[in-house]
């Protein structure tokens, strides 16, 4: 009988190592639940809080279970301003219009403010995500694969521009987006999160692990530098784009800074601003304050669990390249 021809014998752990290891495990395990517990406990109390009663809110005796579900915060919460359910702007209009208003082509029947803020918030994210994915994949496969004078010294800038923070640059910004004519708009909002400097250095780190034989060769077959791009290039750094997907979402759903700074009128505003508004003029209303929280959080979880493996791969592999 040949080596090959004989059986293995399975490897035999030692019974002590496998205590230490099961008792590693479920001590890692109980840990991990304890934090995760603390950490979804405030969103916990936010999503039931917004079905109690007042009574039940603000009683000494905490109620850590709603004995009475009720809908009377949502209903306040849709009840209350109002606002076109959309505003269809003719682009830079406000540069020839008489009061300096943007001219609107199509504007949507009078509806909740708080409607109107949740799609101001999602139109917000969603352009910033696809904006951002496009322009940093495209710079990414440029400074990782393109020889050009200038190269390094641009990707150095870019890395000392993850840096800078956005309160140093934010009256050349404002005046900026004043000149285009964009304040109090979406769009200014939306247009400075494009150029986010840690998308093109994420996209970049996934662009080095492409094959430079497989760009030469589509090269070599007469393949365009668009056709090269969007049937090689994208498909390899998939991984890093839902990472970067899922990073800008929840970076442009939560930048309440920028929000606070350049929206104003309460159709634009966005879900983040709009609790804020809330808030000031609700103070002692808590759980209208927890339905806009709430609503404002849930969607954004929802998004990160769909797209949760896409995430986890990107990052993976950023790592495994970085």
């Amino acid at each position: 009988m040949t080596a090959t021809a004989k059986k293995q014998k399975p490897l035999k752990r030692h019974p002590s190592k496998l205590k230490k290891m099961s008792a590693y495990m479920m001590l890692t395990f109980i840990l991990i639940s304890i934090v995760a517990v603390l950490f979804a406990f405030p969103l916990y109390w936010i999503i039931t809080g917004s079905f109690k009663t007042g009574a039940a809110i603000n009683s000494t005796t905490p109620e850590w279970w709603p004995s009475q579900w009720v809908l009377t915060n949502y209903q306040k919460l849709f009840a209350g301003k109002s606002a076109p359910l959309w505003q269809l702007a003719v682009p830079f209009s406000r540069s020839f219009s008489a009061d300096g208003e943007p001219i609107y082509f199509s504007v949507g029947p009078t509806a909740p403010a708080a409607l109107r803020w949740m799609i101001n918030t999602v139109f917000m994210a969603v352009m910033s995500m696809i904006l951002t994915c496009v322009t940093a994949a495209m710079a990414g496969y440029a400074l990782a694969k393109k020889r050009f004078v200038g190269r390094r010294l641009l990707f150095t800038l870019i890395v000392c521009a993850m840096a800078l923070p956005k309160q140093v640059i934010l009256i050349p910004l404002l005046r900026e987006m004043s000149a285009l004519n964009l304040y109090n708009t979406i769009w200014a909002v939306i247009f400075p999160i494009v150029g986010w400097p840690f998308g093109v250095f994420l996209m970049k780190q996934f662009s080095e692990g492409i094959p430079t034989e497989m760009l030469e060769a589509a090269r070599i077959d007469g393949a365009s530098e668009a056709r090269t791009f969007v049937s090689i290039v994208l498909p390899m750094v998939k991984p890093g784009i839902g990472a970067l997907a899922i990073f800008t979402f929840i970076n442009s759903w939560n930048d309440y800074f920028m929000q606070l700074i350049m929206l104003s009128s309460t159709s634009n505003l966005t879900i983040s601003l709009g609790i804020a508004k809330l808030q000031a003029e609700n103070s002692t209303d808590f759980g209208l304050i927890m339905a806009g929280a709430a609503l404002a959080a849930v969607p954004i979880i929802i998004i990160f669990l769909i797209f949760q493996k896409y995430f986890t791969k990107g990052i993976a592999m950023g790592a495994v390249k970085g």
